[in-house]
């Protein structure tokens, strides 16, 4: 006698094996996606989020080489100047934060908070 089970994911009933859990890999996949979507962000997976949203807004914005924009405006779209990947310091002692090859300078000009976004140049290797 056997007894019938249903696929995790889309509660199917289940033809074959008594131990099968799935319909296919298609539900397999998608159930194990659910399961992690469900749980707690890991620390690593919250890290590299905020860098590729980081790198994002500072390409869109930096169209130029060298930008200024407002802090508020990168900030209001979820831009975090704590998440970087490497620094660079300049001749004047500027230091920028970079992710990867977008780097940014935070500014006070005429009282208001701003970004100077630029692009990682080749000189800059030799000067690390």
């Amino acid at each position: 006698m056997r007894l019938q089970h249903q696929c995790l994911y889309c509660k199917k009933e289940l033809i074959g094996r008594t131990d099968k859990k799935y319909c296919d890999l298609h539900c397999k996949s998608a159930y194990q996606y659910q399961k992690k979507k469900e749980g707690p962000e890991r620390f690593y997976d919250k890290v590299n989020n905020q860098l590729k949203l980081n790198r994002k807004l500072l390409k869109t914005f930096n169209k130029g080489g060298k930008v200024t924009v407002r802090t508020e405006l990168l900030m209001q779209l979820g831009f975090n100047p704590d998440f970087f990947t490497h620094y660079w310091k300049n001749k004047k002692g500027d230091v920028y934060l970079f992710v990867y090859e977008y780097g940014f300078l935070r500014k006070k000009e005429y009282g208001k908070e701003k970004f100077i976004l630029i692009r990682w140049q080749d000189y800059m290797e030799k000067s690390a």
